[in-house]
């Protein structure tokens, strides 16, 4: 980069902002949020085409009215907001996905926290549909 900057610096650079125009957080502040959690390790992902070689339980985090829209085969709908209350259908080893991604990460950091393996499907269920249609 031109600045020289690391991944970790991208996380605190403060962008000019104008609220009638973009969001407080710039993408590439996002970016650097990205880049940490991968280095830090504290989520571990899996691709869309990488699936297919998981043995693991897929789970799809999204609301059910998400889900009945569309879906990934196989998987099994458990809410984020119920996550916690039927953890124990939650199997030691899963895969865990929503739309495009932050209930994902915080469902992967749930279970994490159970002392489940777990890994988060990056762009969700939004990426993995996109690419089954290319």
């Amino acid at each position: 980069m031109r600045a020289r900057m690391t991944a970790d610096d991208l996380v605190d650079v403060e962008l000019s902002y104008a609220p009638q125009f973009g969001s407080a957080k710039d993408p590439v502040n996002f970016l650097g949020y990205i880049a940490d959690n991968m280095m830090s390790g504290a989520v571990e992902t899996i691709q869309w085409h990488e699936l297919g070689e998981s043995a693991s339980t897929l789970i799809d985090v999204r609301t059910p009215v998400e889900f009945a829209a569309g879906a990934i085969p196989g998987a099994i709908n458990i809410p984020l907001d119920d996550l916690r209350s039927r953890l124990d259908e939650v199997p030691a080893e899963s895969v865990v996905h929503c739309q495009v991604g932050l209930r994902g990460y915080l469902a992967a950091r749930i279970l994490m926290q159970e002392g489940k393996a777990t890994r988060n499907l990056d762009g969700g269920y939004k990426t993995w549909s996109a690419m089954q249609r290319a």
